[in-house]
């Protein structure tokens, strides 16, 4: 990491690097599977991603945090609006993605799989 320019860099990114559970790493630290971020011609830093299983839980999260509760407390249909975020994001790729949705929301896997199948009905 360089000059001031590159910690204007690093501030700007690490709201975004935060959201989906990453890490920020000295660029000569960076690992195979890391993304080097470039600014300005120069490699400023490294975002370490997280495993997926370990983004939904970022995910789930930040969705708490905008709705200003638990997921568990919304009702009915804001859950069904979560299931459907969660489901465009992929969420349900993710091994054990349901039973780790359907415990965040507090409700049963087969309702999470109603909601799901509600949507695709729709």
């Amino acid at each position: 990491m360089n000059g001031a320019g590159d910690e204007a860099f690093i501030a700007a990114v690490k709201p975004l690097v935060d959201a989906i559970g990453g890490e920020m790493v000295p660029p000569d630290e960076a690992a195979p599977e890391d993304v080097v971020l470039s600014w300005e011609g120069s490699e400023a830093v490294a975002v370490r991603l997280p495993q997926l299983a370990d983004s939904l839980d970022h995910i789930l999260a930040a969705m708490e945090r905008r709705k200003g509760k638990p997921l568990a407390d919304l009702d009915r249909k804001a859950k069904q609006e979560v299931v459907r975020i969660l489901e465009a994001r992929g969420a349900f790729s993710v091994r054990h993605g349901v039973e780790t949705v359907a415990s965040a929301l507090g409700v049963s896997r087969f309702t999470v799989y109603n909601y799901l199948n509600r949507q695709k009905e729709a």
